[in-house]
């Protein structure tokens, strides 16, 4: 029996959190040296934090091991979908790190004994097969992974602003 699927999708999400051949940088790259203060601060008050997407990955592939089971939360409509920073900070950053590594690591679980034919499985009552579910999956973290990218900018960007001002710079000065 085939694995070429199953391989293909092992492979990216192995990629997505550790390397790459053809993106510039994974998860470890993106995050690995964040402080805890740079991971929980919203660079405006409407752009999440680094934690609260990596917060909120980790909960739709919580939400996508439960979908290959047989179950289904409705994560949509919940308060995990995007918890707080309050929370979040409760939680440890470090932690939330780990777990979100974990994670991939439980995706693979998954399917890492079947061949590609397993993927074509049905969850629950819906028209949607597991390859949909995780492609879906990998789809979402790589937009996320954007998201966190621009995030860091935007802190990096607030954090050069401070500087200046503290020491009495023009903040415009390397805008004209």
């Amino acid at each position: 029996m085939s694995r070429v699927l199953i391989n293909n999708i092992i492979r990216q999400l192995n990629e997505i959190q550790d390397g790459s051949l053809w993106f510039d940088q994974c998860f470890k790259d993106k995050i690995d040296n964040l402080s805890d203060g740079e991971a929980l601060t919203r660079p405006l008050p409407t752009i999440h934090s680094v934690a609260e997407h990596v917060s909120h990955m980790l909960e739709w592939r919580k939400e996508c091991v439960l979908r290959f089971k047989g179950l289904k939360t409705e994560l949509m409509n919940s308060p995990d979908d995007w918890k707080n920073n309050t929370e979040l900070s409760e939680f440890g950053w470090a932690n939330l790190k780990n777990a979100l590594y974990n994670s991939r690591l439980e995706l693979i679980d998954l399917f890492a004994n079947q061949n590609d034919t397993y993927l074509e499985t049905k969850f629950l009552d819906t028209e949607y097969n597991f390859h949909y579910l995780i492609e879906g999956i990998i789809q979402h973290d790589l937009y996320h992974l954007g998201q966190i990218g621009i995030t860091i900018k935007l802190l990096n960007e607030n954090m050069a602003v401070i500087k200046k001002i503290e020491v009495g710079g023009n903040i415009n000065q390397d805008r004209q």
